[in-house]
């Protein structure tokens, strides 16, 4: 150490770089156990009992007959854009 501290400030010093590597590696465990949580937390999070579906479900399709079609037709044009 420099000769032109006194022990006061060396002890200060060497008091102060403890306390902040104790400060670094108390912020890193903590860091580190919340990162872990999450990652916990995530796969909690998923639903097991439901499994996975590969995408959205496919489209339906249902054959309407003429008369069916004509009656649709009708019921548009009832619920189409009204004028107020």
């Amino acid at each position: 150490m420099a000769q032109n501290i006194t022990i006061i400030q060396q002890i200060g010093l060497s008091v102060l770089a403890a306390a902040s590597v104790a400060w670094v590696v108390g912020l890193v465990r903590i860091l580190r156990r919340e990162r872990a949580g999450r990652a916990e937390w995530r796969a909690m999070r998923t639903l097991r009992a439901v499994g996975r579906q590969p995408g959205p479900p496919a489209r339906e399709k249902v054959a309407l007959t003429e008369a069916e079609r004509d009656a649709f037709a009708g019921l548009i044009r009832q619920l189409g854009p009204r004028r107020s």
